[in-house]
């Protein structure tokens, strides 16, 4: 794990949502092609993969944000170069689908393990680059009522690694920077993004593999940081 200095004790764990708290279901390219197959596609499994990460990673430079608001702009994008369908009901639907709590899975041991961090007295808050199906979404899987906030960057204006999505997230749960360490698995948005606002940041699937694991290091944290003072 990347060795932080421990300049304070952390009383606050900020969480990316998609590809940390909870992931798709289903594998991606297998589902638009089975819903683009109703509109002539005939790519392979292999093609629509490759297309999609192609469209997703791509620079967004037609609005300011890439979600903005509902984001429909952003995945009528990506659904076209996925599949090579410009039919709007493609979109819609697929749109739709991922609206659906069943389309989505948390991480196995999210909820009891974030549920003990917070009774420890940690914080807890989700900051997330998302459209705004994502409180519904994380309300309807149940996953909502353990956060003390979720600040979600088609809602306040700013898209990780941008810093202030991380000042916001700090200044709702009222602690500093520093005293937050926050989780993702996005090199640049969720690592540089957190400790350029002057959060720890922890890599999924690196530094930390499991909500228990991420629960193990906070505690190890605090306590080499008790130990310096």
């Amino acid at each position: 794990m990347h060795q932080e200095p421990h300049t304070s004790t952390l009383r606050a764990l900020l969480v990316d949502a998609a590809g940390t708290l909870i992931s798709p279901s289903e594998n991606v390219a297998e589902l638009y092609l089975e819903y683009a197959r109703n509109y002539g596609c005939n790519l392979s499994e292999r093609e629509v993969l490759a297309n999609f990460r192609r469209a997703f990673n791509t620079p967004w430079t037609r609005t300011l944000l890439k979600y903005e608001g509902h984001g429909r702009p952003f995945w009528k994008f990506v659904v076209e170069q996925s599949t090579g369908c410009n039919d709007p009901e493609l979109m819609e639907q697929l749109y739709l689908h991922y609206l659906q709590p069943s389309a989505w899975k948390l991480a196995p041991g999210a909820l009891p393990a974030l549920a003990a961090i917070r009774s420890s007295g940690i914080k807890l808050g989700v900051v997330s680059n998302f459209d705004t199906r994502l409180r519904p979404l994380l309300t309807a899987m149940g996953a909502a009522e353990v956060f003390d906030t979720m600040v979600i960057s088609a809602e306040v204006g700013a898209e990780k690694p941008n810093p202030l999505i991380f000042e916001i997230a700090c200044q709702q749960l009222g602690v500093e920077p520093e005293e937050a360490v926050h989780i993702g698995d996005d090199r640049r948005n969720d690592i540089t993004g957190a400790r350029s606002a002057g959060c720890h940041a922890w890599l999924w699937g690196f530094d930390v593999k499991s909500f228990e694991d991420v629960g193990e290091q906070i505690l190890s944290f605090n306590q080499a940081a008790a130990a310096e003072h």
